[in-house]
């Protein structure tokens, strides 16, 4: 079983190869009590998601107008259980403004997540909400440029933030560990990056650190990442 933080494709396949018994990941959200589940010694095709929502929970996606998506469109994932909490206490604004209401009046929860939903009810995780850059009006999604920086010699670990900026709004700024051995030249493999990514995605800049922040239970901590930039200018 594997919860809590980011479980990369390449590495569920590695498991699923080594490992002799099955494999579940579990995605959940504590005030909306949903709960996920990806079998993926059962479904080998689909390990670049989630799961699907598991007995009781509901998921689906908005886009920023509020607008309920239909399956395979990108967008904020909303969700409800029976179990989702009635609000935060003594906070009705952040209630209110994790809250999304169907044309019926019911209350679902903002996850917090963009990602997107498809057709066979499996749902892809393309990063938080308040982690989406944009840049000169466009939406661009960490994961996809963490993706890139993966797959390039040397490299253990990749992480993307937005950081200010005067002429875009929001650039993309990007971390990287190496493996171990590896030595990184940041300016190469800023460059092999920004070839493979799109004109609206590419890189402002790439730094090499020894170790990616992250909280006691893993999750990666990209507020520390920020302070990092913000010292270095």
């Amino acid at each position: 079983y594997c919860t809590s933080a980011p479980f990369a494709p390449a590495l569920k396949a590695d498991v699923l190869k080594r490992w002799p018994g099955g494999l579940v990941e579990i995605y959940s959200m504590t005030e909306g009590g949903v709960v996920c589940l990806l079998q993926a010694h059962e479904h080998p095709d689909k390990l670049h998601t989630v799961g699907i929502p598991w007995k009781g929970s509901e998921v689906f996606t908005i886009d920023e107008a509020g607008n309920r998506l239909p399956p395979g469109e990108v967008g904020e994932l909303v969700g409800r259980s029976a179990t989702m909490m009635s609000g935060y206490q003594n906070q009705p604004d952040k209630t209110r403004e994790a809250s999304w209401f169907d044309t019926d009046g019911s209350r679902w929860q903002r996850m917090g997540d963009i990602g997107r939903v498809d057709a066979d009810g499996f749902v892809e995780l393309l990063g938080r909400s308040k982690d989406m850059i944009i840049s000169g009006g466009f939406n661009i999604y960490p994961v996809d440029l963490e993706g890139v920086l993966l797959g390039l010699p040397g490299v253990e670990e990749a992480a993307v933030i937005g950081v200010p900026s005067d002429r875009w709004g929001e650039t993309p700024v990007g971390f990287v560990t190496g493996a171990k051995g590896a030595v990184l030249d940041t300016d190469a493999l800023l460059s092999a990056a920004n070839e493979q990514l799109g004109k609206t995605q590419r890189l402002s800049a790439l730094y090499a650190i020894e170790e990616m922040p992250r909280s006691h239970i893993g999750k990666l901590l990209k507020t520390e990442l920020r302070e990092l930039v913000e010292a270095r200018a």
